[in-house]
This record gives structure tokens, sequence and C-alpha cells, in this order.
């Protein structure tokens, strides 16, 4: 028997991106957004303070969010939801991060009293993987339909850099 086209599962031929596709001259459909789109502005529990009174910095990754996309015309391919989403997660992953660094990898047990995981160690976890999830579905609608060269610094790196910049003050 011969091979009769891919492996079931495995989805075929990868997609082009969308600049591929114009640069050897296969679509002309090309957007143009006109200049000075404006950001809608975030929804309001995106900028409320957290518990302790410090700001959650979602309202600011939200707006990086969509300034980044403007960028590469994709602001309209993204759902508002999606971008608040994961505006959110990654606050959160900031904020998981900070009370690691005040009250440290361990906790104690409820009945036994031994050292344990800090609870908010999972939670750090689980919203580093939800953050990172939500960015992978950005970034690949992105990556499929921008009408320029994606390349260039990564929004998350700058969340990564807010993260430090917090413990220092």
């Amino acid at each position: 028997m011969g091979n009769r086209g891919p492996a079931p599962g495995t989805g075929g031929r990868p997609r082009k991106a969308r600049i591929d596709k114009i640069t050897e001259g296969k679509t002309t459909k090309v957007i143009e957004m006109p200049d000075g789109v404006d950001i809608p502005e975030p929804r309001l529990y995106l900028s409320e303070d957290q518990r302790d009174g410090k700001p959650t910095f979602a309202d600011d990754i939200y707006n990086e969010t969509w300034a980044w996309l403007c960028k590469f015309h994709c602001e309209h391919l993204v759902s508002r939801t999606l971008i608040e989403q994961f505006s959110m997660a990654a606050s959160r992953w900031i904020q998981t991060e900070e009370a690691i660094t005040r009250f440290g990898f361990l906790g104690k047990h409820l009945t036994t009293r031994e050292p344990t995981t800090s609870p908010f160690v999972n939670m750090n976890i689980s919203f580093s993987k939800l953050a990172n999830s939500l960015w992978q579905q950005i970034y690949n609608i992105v990556r499929e339909n921008a009408a320029e060269d994606y390349s260039g610094r990564n929004p998350q790196d700058d969340i990564m850099e807010r993260l430090l910049s917090t413990r220092r003050g």
C-alpha cells in the first residue's frame, strides 16, 4: 500500500501565514486599517484594586495587548473578551508571584502543622498555564493573519519586566 495523504489526526499540511502568502503573491487581499484606531476602554473590573489596595495591572496589560494587535492590524480578529481574559489571568499570575515572594513557597498544613507547599504556588501554576494558553490563542491569530511581519518583541516580555520591577519597589 502506498501513502495516501497525512496520517489520521495530524491535520495535514500546516497552513502558511498570511504574510508568506502576500510575499509570494498568492493573495492580494490586504486589510488597510485607518491610523488612530481607538482602543476600547477596558471594562471596569480590569482596573479595580486588589484586596490589599494595590493595582491589578490588568487594564495596562489589556491596553498593551490591544496596541500590539493594532500594530499588526489584527485587533478586529481577536475578541475583546479573549483579550480581557488574558489580561486578568496575566495580572493574577503577577499577583501570585508577589504573594510567593512575600510569604514564601512553604506553608503549614492545617491539621498536621507540617510544612507543605503554599497554596499560592498552585494558584501561580494555574494562572500561568491559563495566561499562556490564552496568549497562544491570540498569538496564533496574529501569526496566521498579520498583514505585516510579526517578528519583534513579544508583549509577554513586558509582563515579566513588570513582575520583576514590582519586586524591587
